[in-house]
């Protein structure tokens, strides 16, 4: 795994690297977000190029469960992520530090407005109290971190 660290790549906390010799199969992991539901916990995600990368995106998944089922707005229970630079907004010009970085930010700040899954998406914008307390026990059942710095269930003030 290499790390993607440095001003212009990201935070440090973002690696990634081929699975074995299969240049079209990586594995990449995220550190989860300071000051989020998901701080402390160390989440592994599947990255599948496709035959005509760049020119299409990458297939990113995450392996690590955020949640029984993904327990975010924007990754349903296959541990796909609904983002808009793997679909739409795609640019060859995009590396996979800059797709990694994105979905780190995504962890940090969902798009309630663009869900994947509708009902965790209501429950982020009607109930956030409920959401981050979920959100953190599950991150640490699942990515072997917690909550750093706070109890879990302790409510804090929404981005």
């Amino acid at each position: 795994m290499v790390s993607l660290q440095g001003p212009a790549e990201g935070p440090s906390d973002l690696s990634a690297g081929p699975v074995g010799e299969d240049m079209f199969h990586w594995q990449a992991s995220i550190m989860g977000p300071l000051d989020s539901p998901f701080t402390g916990g160390l989440f592994l995600v599947n990255i599948h190029f496709p035959l005509d990368y760049p020119f299409k995106p990458p297939k990113v998944s995450f392996r690590t469960k955020v949640f029984h089922f993904h327990f975010h707005p924007n990754i349903n229970s296959n541990g796909n992520i609904c983002l808009d630079i793997l679909k739409e907004q795609w640019s060859p010009t995009l590396t996979i530090s800059k797709v990694l970085l994105s979905i780190y930010l995504l962890l940090t700040d969902p798009n309630p407005n663009d869900p994947l899954v509708p009902e965790i998406a209501h429950m982020y914008k009607t109930d956030w109290a409920k959401y981050e307390s979920t959100t953190c026990s599950s991150t640490q059942k699942y990515a072997m971190g917690g909550c750093i710095g706070k109890q879990c269930g302790e409510s804090s003030s929404q981005l």
